[in-house]
């Protein structure tokens, strides 16, 4: 499918208000890991978006990643200037976004909270991120992905030893 009625109906309300009009894919299996979704895209892992959600001494911050790295939490510690940071549990998750995790897109959440882009996304030309379902995924620029999701660009990912 390809238009944004295969996307969650919060995400597609969001689509329109930012004025964005991008095709939205859906799958007849999950495309819940990244793994998964680059699989199902056709593309390098490393396009696909993770979309994940950590508590900062409490409180909700979501961090967009490529589907080929991980979160360093030592420095999106740093880069928040907070004393614990913490990956967030499925409740969290979901209370703070509106979306079970697998499903979470990179804007169009239930609440507002701080968003920490890794600069590795600004390496490809198109990225993939879910589209509110682990079912769906949308392409998108990683520079309009940083701008709408109203993202700070970071070094957060984890080197390679």
């Amino acid at each position: 499918m390809s238009t944004s009625a295969a996307a969650h109906p919060r995400f597609a309300e969001a689509l329109a208000a930012l004025g964005l009009h991008v095709p939205v894919r859906a799958f007849p299996d999950a495309t819940r890991t990244a793994v998964q979704a680059a699989e199902a895209i056709g593309c390098d892992l490393g396009q696909i978006v993770k979309s994940l959600i950590f508590a900062a001494d409490g409180v909700p911050v979501l961090v967009l990643m490529d589907g080929a790295s991980r979160v360093d939490v030592g420095l999106v510690r740093t880069e928040l200037g907070a004393a614990e940071v913490r990956r967030a549990d499925a409740d969290l998750v979901r209370e703070t976004t509106g979306y079970a995790i697998g499903g979470v897109p990179p804007f169009g959440h239930r609440t507002r909270t701080t968003v920490l882009a890794d600069r590795r996304l600004l390496d490809h030309e198109t990225v993939w991120a879910a589209a509110g379902t682990p079912h769906t995924v949308f392409p998108v620029a990683p520079a309009e992905l940083v701008r709408h999701a109203g993202a700070t660009l970071a070094d957060v990912r984890e080197r390679a030893e």
